[in-house]
């Protein structure tokens, strides 16, 4: 009884033939691809930053891959015509080249994009095992991959189902792909939902990796008869070697150095945070109601319900019959007499320019527009201890949800492995909270307090100059 293909072939179209050994190390691919992006998506990282990843990636592997077979199985033959190389459909794909070849493209693709190289390895590597336990079976459908030959009574007892594909030349081999594949779905077991769970700093999943994998294949290439040599060692142990020390060593914090903590990221909301507006913007909405006979429905509630969100949401509350664009835009024509009457909050400039001086990277997330935080911040002269603006028309859903906080990170290339969001309303607090940032509250003890407090952020200041110190001691 046969359970698995007889043939390597998978598809034949004319001359074309595809490989089961591409269609399942193609297929493990895509389905850590797919939980990569899911991980992803829990850090805030854009869907195209994984699938950007994921296709040059996917080439440099087999590129690494490719070039590592041929380098230690016959470089002779091989670099003295180099077009052999290229011959990748007569067989040849060695694991460690493609995961060095991957190691060296993360490095450059997360420095280039402003992420943390731990953290997105930690998004993919416990993934990893898995699409190497399905890719091994590749090796089998190609009866590669084996140990030393064994009595045809080996298969007599629970891999009964793999012994005709372990018939080899008229023996019978000991399935060591088998042993591998086992052991890298319980090694994704362990690392990519246990210790995923229970992880103590960032880097632990990618150190565990490289350990687990390592210990595995040390122990595989041991039992192995078609290794890669180099001299009198077989390659691929000496390389599970130097994976099983680095990933101790990372595991142990010895390797800390080489890749230093970023300082959190600190972001802030704009009116009543950084800037006294409040009077400002109540002006203003109290001439929308005076305009059209209902001052007196702008109540001391409803003052205190437009601190915070954005102008659409609460046009479309307050005036549901009107074009909400209109009227912001009167709202906004309206504001441009007032708003030289803008000042700082007390401390706002001392406090941003200490935190600049300190090398955290500041920045404002606001529900008014960018040009307008833009100009009412060089007049109170915050603007150049900001290290960058975005305004309501740079991102897409109004707060409490984090798309502002998550479009700054992502534009201005800053740190995502800690943000700390500083705020003055329940949905600033909010934004912050669901973006998993440090929510700091700005309460200055007057009717607003409460509700800003009700929130629960994870401190509250009552003075901004608080705020530097509550930074460098905060736990996340």
């Amino acid at each position: 009884m046969s359970f698995f293909p007889n043939s390597r072939t998978f598809l034949q179209i004319g001359p074309l033939h595809i490989q089961w050994y591409a269609v399942l190390i193609l297929s493990g691919a895509c389905l850590a691809y797919w939980i990569s992006k899911q991980n992803a998506r829990k850090l805030h990282y854009p869907d195209s930053v994984m699938s950007d990843y994921f296709i040059y990636m996917l080439w440099c592997g087999v590129i690494g891959a490719r070039l590592w077979y041929c380098l230690f199985s016959d470089p002779q033959y091989y670099f003295s015509d180099p077009l052999r190389i290229l011959k990748i459909y007569e067989g040849g794909l060695a694991i460690h080249g493609g995961l060095l070849a991957g190691i060296l493209y993360s490095i450059f693709y997360c420095k280039r994009k402003g992420l943390s190289f731990l953290q997105f390895a930690d998004c993919i590597t416990p993934n990893v095992l898995l699409a190497q336990a399905i890719g091994r079976w590749g090796n089998f459908v190609n009866q590669e991959c084996h140990g030393q030959e064994v009595a045809e009574s080996f298969y007599d007892g629970p891999l009964f189902f793999l012994k005709e594909g372990m018939h080899i030349n008229g023996h019978y081999y000991e399935p060591m792909f088998f042993y591998e594949s086992m052991a890298n779905l319980l090694g994704f077991f362990l690392i990519g939902i246990i210790l995923r769970k229970h992880r103590n700093k960032r880097g632990d999943l990618t150190w565990a990796y490289l350990m687990w994998y390592g210990l595995v294949r040390f122990f595989i290439e041991s039992r192995r008869t078609d290794a890669l040599q180099f001299g009198p060692f077989k390659v691929a142990q000496l390389a599970s070697i130097a994976a099983l020390l680095i990933g101790l060593l990372g595991y142990l914090g010895f390797l800390e150095r080489f890749f230093p903590k970023r300082k959190p990221t600190v972001l802030f909301d704009f009116d009543g945070t950084l800037v006294d507006t409040e009077q400002l913007i109540l002006d203003s909405y109290r001439n929308l109601f005076r305009a059209r006979g209902r001052e007196a429905e702008f109540t001391r509630e409803k003052q205190l319900s437009v601190l915070g969100p954005a102008l659409n949401v609460k046009m479309q509350e307050f005036f549901p019959e009107e074009d909400p664009a209109a009227l912001i835009k009167e709202y906004s024509d309206g504001q441009q007499q007032i708003l030289t009457e803008a000042t700082a909050m007390p401390h706002a400039v001392e406090m941003l320019k200490e935190l600049q001086q300190q090398g955290y990277q500041t920045g404002v997330v606001s529900a008014r527009y960018t040009d307008s935080v833009e100009k009412i911040a060089k007049q109170c002269g915050l603007y150049e201890f900001l290290g960058g603006v975005l305004g309501r028309d740079g991102y897409q859903k109004d707060k409490p949800d984090p798309d502002g906080i998550i479009t700054f990170l992502d534009h201005y290339k800053a740190n995502r492995d800690e943000v700390i969001y500083v705020g003055d309303s329940p949905s600033d607090i909010a934004s912050g909270k669901a973006y998993g940032a440090y929510t700091i509250a700005y309460c200055r003890g007057d009717d607003r307090s409460d509700a800003v407090k009700s929130a629960a952020p994870d401190t509250t200041v009552e003075d901004l100059l608080e705020i530097p110190e509550r930074i460098r001691s905060y736990k996340t």
